[in-house]
């Protein structure tokens, strides 16, 4: 890979392109040649991305400092702030959530065998929500509340790895249960979710699917116990009941039975009742795989932190749509890096880190991020010893 090339260059050759070529033609991305790509929008947000650019100004004036280096980074347009606003307007934001998809796939391959602290043969999910502020005078189309706009990232989570595989875009009004309309079952497949998603007719299709899922209780759950199991009271378990829904439209809805689990949280004292629709599985396993859900909470709180998804380059739906899904590619990317180079020992924030002040350098990707990150320690020279006194 490393022929006297930039590192950013020796980053986007973990990008399939003929993938995103494909991804491209699909929506006639390029039908109208204007001298900037999809591609030389994609590499100039993910560079934003990846070095925590604020605004279009900023990366095209970060990229115009080292403009004599664009070329051999892989960029074939001319950088203008202009030309990205346009580009956000005319270019589908769903050629670039077909290529994150791409990239997500091949994600998953590489963390598959991973373990995420269950001990389970099957694939789990964590499915949630986050809410993302906005200005509705700059995002009409975006309505939330009275004098605030915002949209939601619907996202279902791979545990194997924190990888994200289905990521919907919405509004800030859109209620989270609407999200199991346009979910991807995976026959087997835990999917852990909250109260919010409870919608039993909704549920009851997971179920006709094969598919389990592990969600909260609500405290007004009109049942009736139909069996039990005995339990171990150390463990923090108070209960393991087979029950059948009494409410007059939710034994409709959801007519086979259900197990409910109760659980006493003795660290945070705090008691929690779990519903699911699998039987076979310890009641211990059904507790630690609900716990495991808290893993896409820190998904979120990652990707606010360390991606550019809170304020955007763009006021328009697509625009918007576009910085997500590339922002999402970028974290995938990083993964994809991670795995490949084998950096088990680096986090993805160190990575980042470290490729937002090394991009245009031409080192060897591997030395650059498998570096020792504590300091050689040497003793201070004369001249340092002298810089001490001053």
């Amino acid at each position: 890979m490393y022929v006297e090339k930039l590192v950013f260059a020796q980053i986007m050759e973990f990008l399939p392109r003929h993938e995103f070529n494909t991804c491209v033609r699909r929506y006639g991305g390029d039908k109208r040649p204007r001298g900037f790509s999809c591609r030389d929008q994609f590499l100039c947000l993910a560079f934003g991305q990846l070095t925590f650019r604020e605004s279009l100004r900023d990366i095209e004036t970060c990229l115009r400092a080292v403009e004599n280096k664009l070329y051999h980074a892989g960029f074939r347009g001319r950088i203008a702030r202009s030309t990205l606003a346009d580009a956000n307007v005319a270019h589908d934001w769903r050629i670039f959530a077909d290529f994150a998809q791409v990239l997500i796939a091949r994600a998953r391959t590489l963390y598959a065998a991973d373990k995420f602290g269950v001990a389970l043969e099957q694939t789990a999910y964590a499915l949630d929500s986050t809410t993302i502020d906005l200005c509705l005078n700059l995002f009409p189309w975006a309505p939330f509340r009275r004098r605030k706009g915002a949209v939601k990232l619907h996202t279902l989570l791979d545990l194997r790895g924190n990888i994200p595989c289905f990521i919907r875009i919405t509004h800030g009004k859109t209620h989270d249960v609407t999200v199991l309309d346009h979910l991807p079952i995976e026959p087997e497949a835990f999917y852990m979710i909250d109260r919010g998603y409870v919608d039993f007719g909704r549920l009851y299709k997971l179920t006709m699917q094969a598919a389990f899922f592990v969600t909260r209780s609500k405290k007004n759950l009109d049942f009736t116990r139909r069996s039990y199991r005995p339990v171990d009271k150390t463990t923090g378990l108070r209960s393991d009941q087979t029950i059948g829904l009494a409410g007059v439209k939710t034994s409709q809805l959801y007519p086979e039975s259900l197990r409910r689990i109760c659980f006493y949280d003795v660290e945070h004292d705090r008691r929690f009742v779990f519903l699911t629709n699998n039987f076979s599985l310890p009641a211990q396993i059904i507790a630690d795989l609900y716990r495991c859900r808290w893993q896409v909470e820190l998904f979120f709180k990652w990707i606010k932190q360390h991606l550019r998804i809170k304020a955007f380059y763009g006021n328009s739906e697509n625009a918007v749509k576009i910085q997500v899904w590339i922002a999402i590619s970028a974290y995938v990317l990083l993964a994809i890096i991670k795995r490949e180079l084998k950096l088990d020992e680096r986090s993805l924030s160190e990575m980042q880190q470290i490729l937002s002040v090394t991009l245009f350098e031409k080192t060897p990707i591997f030395h650059v991020l498998a570096c020792n990150s504590q300091p050689i320690q040497k003793d201070p020279s004369p001249k340092q010893l002298q810089l001490f006194d001053l």
